[in-house]
């Protein structure tokens, strides 16, 4: 297991950790004093992380594409923006994670989410212009400027709940929180007491849980990927922070509702990496048993079932709720619509031509039925349609689907076991060459470590 995962873990602690939480109860606690701002201070960070990360990648990496000069900045300045090809992964996984450092080091100096916003999209600018020699990418700067902060701010709040939920003053607190957000550890080991005030959090109800487990082929549809492994050992980590269900939590920030899910394969490392959260938005209730949120959301997935892989920077409409049917019976669930950028392509295919970015209509539904705080069934789909639309690569587009199915039963205090079924499929239409089909189904049982919070439910009476 990474030390990322382990320092996730924390936020599915233990049973022993459990009487040292503060109280979970409506009353917000004491707003933390607000440290004095320096708008240089993030920029001369993101900058010296910048130039740090552009030495490493030539020197260690001897990549040619990081030989940056006055001429090639002079030229970049002056240059049309273009969709670029580079590498899947480094495009549309390590761009957003970087932005996410960007994100972080404004968030972690006091800076709320719109203005770390701010300096991630020129921080991501000022790295396409002078961190490459290759001409700006609008690609690239949709993933580390946008799905960056997606990211980044995500990654913040779950530091900050390791830190909040923690023993003040533990090293493996603040060791598990910096493994989370980098940024934000940093900050806090460089400047001492000037950083250490934590996010005013309101206490959100959360549901997060930690599986280790390992899963079986049950259909393969290859279409031209030449490489899939019928069995695999899976990692993954989720969160859905700030559920609805609690009575007396605000919405007032962006994020104060997020949801999180990272999975790690022995077949292909990272196979998924999918947040979002509500941005603007504000909460509402219908009758006795019916609390919602609903707004504008911002999400940011990355999907690679082996065969095939798709990444996504996404707005999008929608609503997260809880509906308590009865005393032992609570649905909780969210359902989005909305339009993003997306790339797409094969994994290991025999031919390189079948990926392509343009803009793409998308939508969500996930659903949780938990019954007495001892099992929950989860149904989640998604679905993407990638068209030609300001796009680039082989012209065709794409209509990918995602769905998968669990049932988790808690054994002991936190302790639980959980079987799941994965369904991935992409139908491809290309103008130039055969149209193409893959798709994968997977079986799986994994432990599963429950947080605090256990299924995230609350009595409401």
């Amino acid at each position: 297991m990474t030390p990322s995962l382990i320092a996730l873990a924390c936020l599915a602690g233990g049973a022993r950790a459990q009487s040292q939480l503060p109280d979970l109860g409506t009353e917000a606690p004491a707003k933390p004093e607000r440290p004095a701002r320096n708008y240089l201070l993030p920029a001369a960070e993101i900058a010296t992380f910048d130039f740090l990360l552009n030495r490493y990648n030539r020197w260690f990496r001897h990549d040619p594409e990081y030989s940056v000069d006055a001429f090639t900045i002079n030229r970049n300045l002056r240059s049309r923006w273009v969709v670029d090809n580079d590498p899947f992964k480094v495009n549309q996984f390590l761009h957003p994670y970087q932005g996410s450092m960007y994100h972080g080091f404004a968030r972690s100096t006091g800076f709320g989410f719109w203005e770390s916003m701010g300096y991630t999209f020129l921080g991501s600018a000022g790295w396409e212009i002078a961190g490459e020699n290759t001409r700006p990418s609008r690609n690239d700067q949709i993933a580390s400027g946008i799905a960056g902060s997606f990211l980044g701010e995500v990654l913040y709040r779950m530091s900050n709940l390791v830190l909040e939920r923690g023993e003040r003053g533990s090293w493996l607190r603040e060791a598990s929180a910096a493994a989370i957000s980098p940024a934000t550890g940093f900050n806090r080991l460089a400047f001492g007491e000037r950083f250490k005030a934590l996010l005013d959090s309101n206490h959100p109800a959360y549901y997060s849980r930690l599986q280790l487990g390992s899963a079986a082929t049950t259909q393969n549809v290859a279409g031209n990927s030449t490489e899939g492994k019928k069995s695999q050992v899976l990692a993954d980590f989720s969160m859905d922070y700030g559920l609805p269900g609690k009575p007396g939590h605000r919405y007032l920030r962006p994020f104060d509702y997020f949801s999180f899910q990272a999975v790690g394969s022995s077949a292909n490392g990272i196979e998924s990496l999918n947040t979002r959260g509500l941005l603007l938005g504000r909460p509402y209730e219908i009758g006795e048993h019916y609390r919602g949120i609903w707004g504008l959301y911002g999400g940011y997935d990355y999907i690679a079932p082996q065969l095939f892989r798709i990444s996504s920077t996404a707005l999008s409409l929608g609503s997260t709720a809880e509906y308590r049917i009865s005393d032992a019976l609570a649905l909780q669930g969210t359902a989005l619509a909305g339009v993003g950028y997306a790339g797409v392509g094969t994994l290991h295919g025999t031919d390189n031509r079948d990926y392509h970015y343009g803009v793409a209509p998308q939508a969500l539904l996930a659903l949780r039925l938990i019954y007495k705080d001892r099992v929950s069934l989860d149904l989640n789909g998604r679905e993407y349609f990638v068209s030609k639309v300001a796009g680039a690569g082989n012209g065709g587009h794409d209509n990918i689907a995602r769905a998968d199915i669990s049932l988790t039963f808690r054994i002991h205090k936190q302790h639980a076991v959980a079987i799941k079924y994965q369904w991935s499929r992409r139908d491809a239409t290309f103008p130039s060459f055969n149209d193409l089909t893959q798709a994968r189904g997977t079986l799986g049982i994994y432990y599963t470590l429950l947080g605090q919070d256990r299924f995230g439910t609350f009595d409401w009476h």
